[in-house]
C-alpha cells in the first residue's frame, strides 16, 4: 500500500484543489441522498403505513411534520412530494457536475503521469538503455501506468466511497442504532471471509503484469523481424506461441472476473439472509413500527450495496498494484540513472571542438561481475577538424568505443578528455549537443523526408535541407520522388532502399552542421557509386569538422588521417592508412588483403 500512497500523494500535488472540491462534493451527494431518504417519513405519515408523528424523534423530520400538520392532505402530498423531487434532482445534478470532475482529474493525471516518466526515461543514461527492451518500456508506458492511473482513481473512489457510506450510516443510527449496528457487525464478518480474495486479486495482479509484458516483448520482436519470419516460413512456432500467450491471457482474466463475481455472490446471499433476519428482528424482538421498518429497508438496500462495493474496489487496487511497483522501480532505476536535469534544454551549451578527443588508458566492461572487457588500456588521440578511421572485426569493441568517445558511457578505469578536460557527464551532454551520428541500421520516422530532416534542425530552410541532401548524395533520387521532401517514407523508412535510407540519416546528420560527425558503418548499404560520392563529401568535410568512422569496408576511410585497429578491444595498431596497409602481416594489411580477396 505504500506505493499506492506515494502516487496518491502525487495525485493531490497534481489536483490541489480540485481533490478536495471532489470529496466535499461527495460528501453533500451522500447528505441530499439521507435527507431524501427522511422526507419518506412524511410520505409514509400520509398513507397511513406510519402515524403521523412517526419522524417527530428525527431531526429535519419533525420539522417537516409539523410545519404540514394544518395543512390539507393533498397540499401535503404535494408539498412533500416537490421537497423529495427537488432533493433528487438536486443529488442526482451534484453527482454529474462530481462524475464530470473525477474524468477531468482523473484523465489529467494520466497525462501528468505520462509526462514524467516519459521524461524520466529520456532523462537517463545509455547505460540505463543497454540493460532494458524497449518492449518494456512500451508496456509500462502504455499497459501498466494505465493500470497505475486507474489504481489512484480507485483508491480517491475509496476514499469517496467510504465518506458516502459513512453519512449514510450515520442517517441510519439516528433511524435505528441497534439494527444499523447489525449490518455493520454483518458487513464486517463478511469483509474478513473475503480478505482471501484480495490476496488473490493480488497474485492475479502480478500474473497479467507478467503476461502483458511477454505479450509486447513477443511482438515487437516478431514484428521486428517478420521479413526473416517470413523468408523462413516460420509462421508455425510463432502461430504456437501466440496461442498459447493467448490463452494464458484469457485465463488471466476470467480468473480475475470469476473471483470478482464471487465476491458479489456472497453480499448478494448474505444481502438476503440479513434482510430475513432483520424482520423477524424488527418485528419480534425490537418491535419497530411498519413505516420504520420500511425506512431501515430502504437504508440497508442503499447501505449493504456500498459494502459490495467496497470490496469489489479493493480487489481491483490490489490487482493494479503490480503496475504501481513496476512503475515506481522503473522511475527509482531512472533516478539512478539520470544524466539530463529537467531544466536542461537538448541545445544549450553546444561544445567547440578545438584540441580534440584524447581516451588516457581506457577500461570498460558491460558487466562489472565479469573479468572479460569490452575495451582495455585503449589510449587514443583523436585531433580537432580530422577525420580518423576505426576499424576491426566484429566483437573487437568498435562501436563500444565511440559511445565512450561521444559521452554515452563513462568508463570504468582511465579516463576521455575533450579540449583537455575530464569528460564528465555534464560535459558529455554539452558535446552530444554538436555530434551528429548515424548508424549502420538507419532510424527514420513514419513522417516526410522534410519531417525527418527537421528533427535535427528545426526551422531549417528547404535551401539547406537540399544542400545538406546534396552532400548526402540524396539530391537526385529526392527529386525525382512524386512529392519530393514531403513524400512519407513509410515505417522506419520501408519504403526506401537500404542504401536511401542511410543517405536520408547521413544528410540529416549534416544538416545539423556538427562539430563531430561519427558515422557507426554508415556507407555499408552504399553500392559503388554512391559510396564514392560520399566519400567525395567526407573529403570537402574535413577540416570543417572532426569525423569518426567506423567502417568494414576499407575502401571508404582511404582519406583518413589516421586509422585505428582494434583486436579484441585492444588498440592493436594506430598509424596513417598507407602506412598500416603497407604492413602486410599487420592486423590492418590482413583485413585489407581478406577484403580484396573476397571482393575479387
Amino acid at each position: 500500500m505504500g506505493r499506492i500512497l506515494i502516487y496518491v500523494r502525487k495525485l493531490h500535488d497534481y489536483a490541489g484543489f480540485k481533490l478536495y472540491l471532489n470529496l466535499f462534493g461527495m460528501m453533500a451527494s451522500g447528505v441530499l441522498e439521507g435527507i431524501g431518504i427522511f422526507l419518506l417519513v412524511p410520505l409514509l405519515a400520509l398513507f397511513g403505513l406510519t402515524d403521523a408523528g412517526g419522524g417527530s424523534s428525527l431531526p429535519l423530520v419533525s420539522s417537516v411534520v409539523a410545519s404540514l400538520s394544518s395543512l390539507s392532505e393533498d397540499r401535503k402530498l404535494v408539498i412533500v412530494l416537490s421537497l423529495f423531487i427537488l432533493l433528487v434532482l438536486g443529488q442526482a445534478y451534484l453527482q454529474r457536475v462530481l462524475t464530470n470532475l473525477n474524468e477531468v482529474i482523473e484523465q489529467g493525471f494520466i497525462r501528468y503521469l505520462r509526462v514524467e516518466v516519459y521524461q524520466s526515461l529520456l532523462q537517463s543514461n545509455w547505460s540505463f538503455f543497454l540493460k532494458k527492451r524497449k518492449s518494456d518500456f512500451v508496456h509500462i508506458m502504455t499497459q501498466e501506468l494505465s493500470r497505475a492511473s486507474y489504481g489512484v482513481y480507485l483508491s480517491l473512489r475509496l476514499v469517496t466511497t467510504l465518506l458516502f457510506t459513512s453519512v449514510q450510516i450515520g442517517l441510519a443510527m439516528l433511524l435505528s442504532w441497534k439494527l444499523t449496528l447489525c449490518i455493520l457487525i454483518c458487513g464486517c464478518i463478511v469483509a474478513v471471509y473475503l480478505r482471501a480474495f484480495i490476496r488473490k486479486s493480488r497474485a492475479n495482479g502480478f500474473e497479467s503484469s507478467e503476461l502483458v509484458q511477454s505479450y509486447y516483448a513477443g511482438m515487437t520482436e516478431q514484428f521486428n523481424g517478420i521479413k526473416e519470419i517470413k523468408s523462413n516460413r516460420l509462421e508455425g512456432q510463432h502461430m504456437d506461441w501466440f496461442r498459447s500467450l493467448s490463452v494464458q491471457l484469457e485465463q488471466n482474466s476470467v480468473s480475475f472476473t470469476k473471483l470478482q463475481s464471487n465476491t458479489q455472490f456472497y453480499y448478494k446471499a448474505a444481502s438476503g439472509l440479513l434482510i430475513a433476519l432483520f424482520v423477524v428482528l424488527s418485528l419480534k424482538g425490537l418491535h419497530v413500527d411498519s413505516g420504520q421498518l420500511i425506512l431501515i429497508a430502504i437504508i440497508f438496500t442503499r447501505l449493504w450495496p456500498k459494502f459490495a462495493m467496497l470490496q469489489s474496489s479493493w480487489e481491483q487496487l490490489a490487482q493494479s498494484i503490480p503496475a504501481f511497483k513496476n512503475l515506481m522501480d522503473l522511475q527509482i532505476e531512472c533516478r539512478g540513472s539520470q544524466e539530463l536535469e529537467d531544466n536542461q534544454h537538448p541545445f544549450d551549451h553546444p561544445a567547440r571542438m578545438e584540441q580534440g578527443i584524447e581516451c588516457r588508458n581506457v577500461y570498460y566492461r558491460y558487466n562489472p561481475n565479469h573479468s572479460e572487457y569490452a575495451l582495455e588500456d585503449i589510449s587514443l588521440c583523436i585531433p580537432a577538424n580530422s577525420m580518423t578511421a576505426i576499424v576491426g572485426k566484429s566483437g573487437a569493441g568498435k562501436s563500444t568505443l565511440i559511445d565512450l568517445l561521444i559521452g554515452l558511457i563513462q568508463p570504468e578505469r582511465g579516463e576521455v578528455r575533450v579540449d583537455g578536460k575530464p569528460l564528465g557527464s555534464a560535459g558529455a551532454l554539452s558535446l552530444r549537443n554538436s555530434v551528429s551520428y548515424v548508424s549502420q541500421d538507419p532510424f527514420l520516422f513514419h513522417a516526410s523526408i522534410r519531417d525527418n530532416l527537421a528533427i535535427a534542425r528545426p526551422g531549417a530552410s528547404e535551401d539547406a535541407m537540399w544542400e545538406a541532401l546534396r552532400a548526402a548524395a540524396s539530391e537526385t533520387f529526392v527529386r525525382r520522388l512524386p512529392l519530393g521532401l514531403d513524400t512519407v517514407l513509410g515505417d522506419r523508412g520501408v519504403r526506401l532502399s537500404g542504401g536511401e535510407r542511410q543517405r536520408i540519416v547521413l544528410a540529416r546528420a549534416l544538416l545539423r552542421k556538427p562539430a563531430v560527425l561519427v558515422l557507426d558503418e554508415a556507407t555499408s548499404a552504399l553500392d559503388g557509386e554512391h559510396e564514392a560520392r560520399i566519400q567525395e563529401a567526407l573529403d570537402r568535410l574535413k577540416g570543417s569538422m572532426t569525423i569518426i568512422v567506423i567502417a568494414h569496408r576499407l575502401s571508404t576511410i582511404r582519406g583518413a588521417d589516421q586509422v585505428a585497429v582494434l583486436e579484441n578491444g585492444r588498440l592493436a595498431r594506430l598509424g596513417e592508412y598507407r602506412q598500416l596497409a603497407g604492413e602486410v602481416d599487420g592486423p590492418f594489411g590482413q583485413l585489407l588483403s581478406y577484403q580484396r580477396t573476397s571482393s575479387g
